[in-house]
């Protein structure tokens, strides 16, 4: 298939992002994105802020803002903070648009028309400090399974146990902090997940190509204990998609909104829905990623996210896409990652601990981090930002491996040939070992980029890097200069050639270097079909610019200054 859907697990809106997130979910997505561009196919790469539910409205509250302006605000600085990182999105909506209004609505009043969705009383918290019914986030209290003190109504983060806000123990209001609550009695619309367990179970299990991880943990919220269970979809509150039945009332549900993760897949449709309507396109445009009766059935759906997303994208989420049973687009691969952890511990707004997506920009460019966090992605298992192998990585794959090697032949070149390509003479057998060597690594790091396996590729990737760099270290053109300068030319004509190579294959990882290679050689990235034809792109007499200093080191001052400034220890 050529034809490419990738989303990215939605960043909720209330605040800026650590490299955490940014590592369990839109990072990949994006390398993905644009090696699939890379080779050809039509890609359609959507993300959002998530901006409904508890968290919006009380960090609106913090902020002493109306929580549509405060949204409005967030979603401009997360955007910002996205393009800052080169997340190549087609489109970064947002899940409080209209589409994605009208697109819930009617989700619902499909699901209601199969027989979907139930009506069900039950017994809700009520604070009589604040007045009014408090949703499952606006509770906090000790948890039943695992005793954190830190609960929410909805999941305990510290064992991920799914809760409804009744089971905490010791409650108490996440507005106030008052613990004068009282339950009472509610309708809320339920999902009929459990009617779903059969067709979701057969659908999986057909999925044996999909990470371990993601597979693991939807199988266990489908067998363990009762199963599947059914979910309500619709919470008390002011901010979010009022419940309707597409264009009608619901009657009985008036003044409560769709439950935030009922909404937030949703807006992966909405997204691209809002993209062809900013772009002036018609409405088939976004059907034909979306619809199978109007040619999605060709598309290939990836999804990436960080392992506490899979139970809602392996589960409640397909869920309302088959029980619509209206030729909606299911996801074909689900890639998900384990958790980022800092320094020895967790990453803490509060806290001060950790480097947030600003902070790092405003240290260094982007490049910088992408590499450290894909080249040691928690793909298999939780990892762990440290400075000491922050460093490292910059230091030594960046610096002295790629970079190094750019700036000896460029270098090398102007001094003895003028910043133009010497002519030399034909490839000998070292360029010719050295392409046998290209071969094999550039087709494992094509077959690892397909099947998305991150760090591998970044493996491959640095060993390409690598195979130039000792090509250049043996061939040493500077020695053989002064008693042949022809075959010196030949060696910097071949050396030269691989930085266009590198530039194209560097791209998905370090697209700002990448552009600095591109731009220096006078070329425009194209990815190598065939490697020989690929290192004669510069021909004898081609004109280039020597780069600045690619990537600068980092010292070991200015790492144990980095250091303490995140610890969380002022």
């Amino acid at each position: 298939m050529n034809r490419t859907l990738i989303t990215s697990a939605l960043p909720y809106i209330n605040g800026i992002k650590h490299l955490g997130n940014l590592i369990g979910s839109q990072l990949p997505s994006d390398v993905y994105a644009r090696f699939c561009r890379a080779k050809g196919h039509e890609v359609m790469f959507v993300c959002a802020t998530d901006e409904h539910g508890t968290p919006a409205e009380l960090a609106a509250a913090k902020a002493g803002k109306n929580v549509s302006e405060y949204c409005s605000e967030m979603h401009t600085v997360q955007y910002e903070l996205a393009r800052g990182f080169r997340l190549s999105f087609d489109h970064f909506g947002r899940s409080s648009s209209k589409q994605n209004h009208q697109l819930t609505q009617y989700f619902a009043g499909k699901l209601a028309e199969k027989g979907l969705i139930e009506e069900i009383s039950e017994k809700q918290v009520y604070s009589n400090a604040d007045k009014r019914y408090l949703p499952d986030r606006y509770i906090e209290g000790e948890c039943p399974n695992c005793g954190s003190a830190d609960a929410r109504g909805d999941q305990c983060e510290n064992c991920t146990k799914q809760l409804e806000p009744t089971d905490l123990i010791n409650p108490r209001s996440a507005i106030s902090g008052s613990k004068d609550l009282e339950v009472r009695e509610t309708k809320h619309l339920y999902l009929k997940q459990s009617k779903m367990r059969e067709a979701l179970d057969l659908w999986i299990k057909e999925k044996s190509d999909w990470p371990i991880l993601t597979t693991s943990i939807a199988k266990k919220w489908l067998h363990d204990g009762d199963g599947l269970q059914d979910r309500g979809i619709t919470r008390d509150l002011d901010w979010g998609v009022p419940v309707k039945k597409g264009t009608a009332e619901w009657h009985g549900m008036e003044g409560k909104v769709f439950y935030v993760w009922f909404d937030a897949p949703i807006e992966y449709i909405a997204a691209t829905a809002e993209w062809a309507a900013l772009n002036g396109k018609a409405e088939k445009e976004w059907q034909r990623w979306w619809r199978t009766d109007k040619g999605a059935s060709d598309v290939n759906y990836v999804q990436f996210m960080g392992k506490d997303n899979v139970p809602f994208h392996t589960l409640s989420f397909p869920a309302t896409i088959m029980g619509a049973d209206d030729n909606w687009k299911l996801v074909d691969f689900i890639k998900s990652f384990n958790y980022l952890n800092y320094d020895g511990g967790q990453f803490s707004t509060s806290k001060g601990r950790g480097v947030f997506m600003n902070q790092a920009l405003d240290i260094l460019p982007s490049d910088y981090w992408r590499w450290w966090l894909l080249s040691n992605v928690p793909e298999s298992s939780d990892s762990e930002f440290t400075w000491d192998s922050f460093q490292q990585g910059v230091n030594k794959d960046l610096a002295d491996v790629l970079g190094n090697f750019v700036s000896r032949i460029t270098k090398f070149c102007r001094s003895k040939f003028g910043e133009i390509v010497p002519e030399g003479g034909d490839y000998g057998p070292r360029e010719l070992a050295v392409i046998s060597q290209l071969k094999e690594r550039i087709n494992s790091y094509e077959i690892n980029m397909k099947k998305m396996e991150v760090r591998k590729s970044a493996s491959d990737l640095r060993a390409i890097w690598a195979i130039g760099n000792e090509y250049l270290q043996d061939a040493a053109p500077w020695v053989l200069f002064k008693e042949d300068p022809i075959a010196s030319a030949t060696i910097v004509r071949f050396a030269l050639n691989l930085i266009p190579l590198y530039a194209a294959l560097s791209e998905p990882f370090i697209p700002d270097a990448a552009d600095t290679m591109a731009n220096a050689m006078n070329v425009v990235k194209i990815w190598p079909s065939d490697i020989n034809q690929a290192l004669e792109t510069l021909k004898p007499g081609h004109t280039f610019n020597v780069p600045e200093v690619m990537f600068a080191k980092i010292t070991d001052d200015a790492r144990d200054e980095m250091q303490d400034k995140f610890s969380g220890k002022k």
